[in-house]
């Protein structure tokens, strides 16, 4: 086991920590599980505080363009209130809920790019210092993968994901960011949109599905955005045909779109228009293209690589978010 020493506030030789999570994919609303493991330093110290926090990079939009940033989204505490012995190695297993919205990072055990960590915090005689940073994986909900292989199935392609500081109007959305899935249109839909951005919102009863199509324009009229979310339930995941549902949502965006604003309900889901409410000059906004091919198929929306070289800039990027994050705790 290799620990990282702490150093900085508790300074060196002092204890060192490293948090190793279970194996496999954490599920939005389910329990994340590990063990903190500590080894004492050269003298005996009191942990009074032990605590993980959720980071994820989010990029926001201002005035003067875009930025990308490190925000923590959750905080849990998971031991503290005894002394830790000099050289004594000791274990604290730990099972913390994992917000409903964390954003999904893979699909069929492929990565979408999104980066998101647990970093530990351990709190000596008054001085916190931060410990290791592990990557989560996350990945989507029973329903989630239900409608995601679903726009697969009618030919949607995966060009992106990413994630977006700011507030979706309207909506029971609670994270201080949203996560956008862009998909390329399938081609029954490629003369009425350009592309279509995806949003999950989760939550205990079922999941808020915000879609919003770049709609292209005719030989007389601009094109525009057009907006709408459907409410679905956990337990549909396995009994409705989500094609079917899908291909409704969608011609519903692309044939009766003046009908938004109504908030009719369509299938088993509810439509209600929205509307985007972030940071100043917040608006529509398309991910960093990641060059990233879908097949879609039997398998639905599943993630594939062109000639091997998406997937290791999809690491890379997720790498030097990471090593960006350590290289901060350091200084």
């Amino acid at each position: 086991m290799v620990f990282k020493r702490l150093l900085g506030a508790i300074g060196v030789g002092g204890p060192s920590v490293d948090t190793v999570l279970d194996g496999g994919a954490a599920l939005p609303g389910g329990a994340l599980t590990g063990r903190v493991l500590l080894r004492g330093g050269g003298s005996a110290v009191d942990i009074e505080h032990i605590g993980l926090e959720l980071i994820a990079r989010v990029e926001a939009e201002h005035a003067e363009g875009e930025s990308e940033g490190s925000v923590v989204f959750e905080r849990f505490t998971v031991g503290g209130g005894f002394r830790l012995g000099e050289e004594e190695e000791r274990e604290l297993p730990f099972s913390v809920p994992l917000p409903w919205e964390t954003p999904v990072t893979e699909l069929h055990g492929q990565p979408l790019g999104i980066a998101l960590g647990v970093r530990t915090e351990v709190a000596v005689a008054g001085a916190r210092d931060k410990g290791d940073l592990d990557p989560l994986a996350v990945r989507p909900l029973p329903v989630q993968e239900a409608v995601l292989e679903a726009f697969g199935g009618l030919g949607f392609g995966f060009r992106s994901a990413d994630l977006e500081y700011g507030h979706i109007g309207g909506t029971g959305q609670r994270l201080p960011f949203y996560q956008e899935i862009e998909l390329t249109p399938a081609p029954r839909y490629a003369h009425a949109m350009n592309e279509l951005e995806l949003t999950f919102l989760a939550a205990p009863a079922g999941v808020e599905v915000v879609l919003e199509a770049d709609k292209r324009g005719g030989p007389f009229s601009a094109g525009h955005d057009a907006l709408t979310r459907f409410t679905v339930r956990h337990e549909d995941a396995p009994a409705l045909d989500w094609q079917a549902e899908v291909d409704g949502w969608i011609r519903r965006m692309t044939e009766h779109h003046d009908a938004y604003g109504s908030h009719a309900a369509y299938g088993h889901g509810s439509h209600t228009a929205y509307a985007h409410d972030g940071a100043p000059g917040a608006g529509h906004h398309s991910g960093p293209g990641l060059g990233t091919a879908v097949a879609a198929g039997a398998a639905g929306l599943a993630v594939g690589v062109a000639g091997g070289m998406v997937a290791a800039e999809v690491v890379d990027e997720i790498g030097d978010f990471f090593e960006g994050e350590e290289d901060e705790d350091e200084a």
